[in-house]
């Protein structure tokens, strides 16, 4: 059994695509189904249905998934232990980052990263629908690590450590009854017309923990993909928005206020598996993070 087998049919079961797959591992489509094929002919089971859309776990299969995956591990653990010895890390980290963090120099630390270890390929990338999109991608194993934000619980199987937290404020046009006061309590923003984010981004789970709460209805209007863009649509007049401090610094036409009577702490975490022990150059990261990341509030 070759362990180039194991990693093509764990990425084929975690895509659920051979194309796909083959596009993540960077070969030809024919070689992932002959090396799969090559397994299940070994194993003496069908590990996969196919079918035109897409691949799913045979039984075997899903009994096969986990074993595979720890054989993986084991093998990168070893290789990363030779790597140690003779002064370098290697591999590959997968990192899922937001699209605007603020709190912490994401690039100034990558690149920090990448000058310590310059034999890692460090593979950075955003999720469309936010921190729980990085979650599934952690549970997957799509992803070695990832920037978060949740509110709540800790999510299952999901070790987060936190980094640093904003506090979210209303924000308003210049305009706007509210811009006057110091504060505005959560129950006057009942029936509002909301700028906000997705559902799965974090910013926009703290604020809808924080009105389901009180038990205080909010309709949101207009849905941004980029915190950073918030205060635009606010200035011009599409509707009000609750966003982190960290992203208003001193725009012009806007008022912000802090809301009271609610919980709007956002916290910025760094995520990984529970159950997984991470790679060297995962330790590494997270070493370098919790060295050079302070956790003031804002």
């Amino acid at each position: 059994m070759e362990l180039r087998h194991l990693e093509y049919f764990v990425a084929v079961a975690e895509e659920q695509n051979f194309t796909r797959a083959a596009a993540r591992l960077h070969i030809v489509q024919s070689a992932v189904s002959a090396a799969v094929k090559a397994l299940e002919r070994e194993l003496g089971a069908r590990l996969l249905d196919r079918n035109s859309k897409r691949v799913l776990l045979t039984d075997a299969g899903v009994a096969f998934l986990p074993r595979a995956r720890i054989t993986l591990d084991a093998a990168r653990d070893a290789a990363d232990a030779v790597a140690e010895v003779h002064g370098g890390l290697r591999g590959t980290l997968r990192l899922g980052t937001l699209t605007s963090v603020g709190l912490i120099d994401v690039a100034a630390l990558l690149g920090e990263f990448h000058r310590r270890h310059p034999g890692v390929l460090l593979q950075a990338t955003p999720d469309p629908s936010g921190s729980q999109g990085h979650l599934d991608a952690l549970r997957e194993r799509r992803l070695d690590l990832a920037f978060v934000s949740l509110p709540g619980p800790q999510p299952a199987g999901i070790e987060l450590t936190k980094l640093a937290t904003s506090m979210i404020d209303l924000v308003v046009p210049d305009d706007h009854p509210f811009a006057g006061r110091g504060s505005v309590p959560i129950d006057e923003l009942a029936g509002l017309h909301f700028i906000d984010f997705p559902i799965g981004y974090g910013n926009r789970a703290v604020v809808d923990r924080a009105f389901a709460a009180a038990g205080i209805p909010r309709y949101v209007t207009i849905q941004i993909a980029d915190i950073a863009t918030g205060t635009d649509y606010v200035r011009h007049g599409l509707g009000i928005a609750l966003l982190p401090r960290f992203v208003l610094g001193e725009a012009d036409g806007i008022t912000s206020l802090p809301v009271t009577g609610a919980n709007l702490e956002w916290p910025l975490c760094l995520a990984a598996l529970a159950d997984r022990t991470p790679s060297a150059a995962a330790r590494a990261l997270i070493a370098l993070i919790e060295g050079t990341v302070n956790a003031p509030a804002h």
